[in-house]
């Protein structure tokens, strides 16, 4: 029985040839959804960074302008003062520039706020890499507790 047996075998697709088909046409149907969805998230990536980056050269503007009118708030404030100290003025006018003065000063920090803002914004459209470990006062809490 040391004799060895060899007989080929061909397998043909004759009657498979319909579903063969229908499987390589839901096949190129899929890949052609998933480019598509593919192309989208690209687009929407670059309309996302192109956003961030107009947005961010418009607060750079308005912090630019914003920090003027802090500073020529802040030089009416200091004449005032001053021509209430010389009794020139009453003292509403000091307070009037005063509150002029921290008005400017709020639109300015809530400018910059933006601008913080859209720095993240522009970061995690760009792709992050930061992970969330958890929110402010977690974090703040476990520190104290070590």
């Amino acid at each position: 029985s040391g004799s060895w047996r060899f007989i080929p075998q061909v397998t043909v697709p004759i009657f498979d040839r319909g579903r063969n088909e229908a499987n390589l046409a839901v096949a190129e149907s899929e890949r052609d959804i998933l480019l598509a969805q593919y192309e989208q998230s690209i687009q929407t990536a670059f309309r996302e960074v192109a956003d961030a980056l107009a947005l961010r050269g418009t607060i750079d503007a308005q912090i630019a302008a914003q920090q003027s009118l802090t500073e020529a708030t802040e030089a009416s404030y200091r004449l005032s003062d001053a021509r209430y100290r010389q009794g020139v003025d009453s003292y509403l006018s000091v307070l009037d520039s005063q509150r002029s003065l921290y008005s400017a000063q709020q639109d300015l920090i809530a400018t910059r706020l933006a601008r913080a803002s859209n720095l993240v914004t522009l970061y995690k459209v760009l792709g992050g890499g930061w992970q969330e470990t958890g929110t402010v006062s977690e974090q703040t809490s476990l520190a104290a507790a070590s």
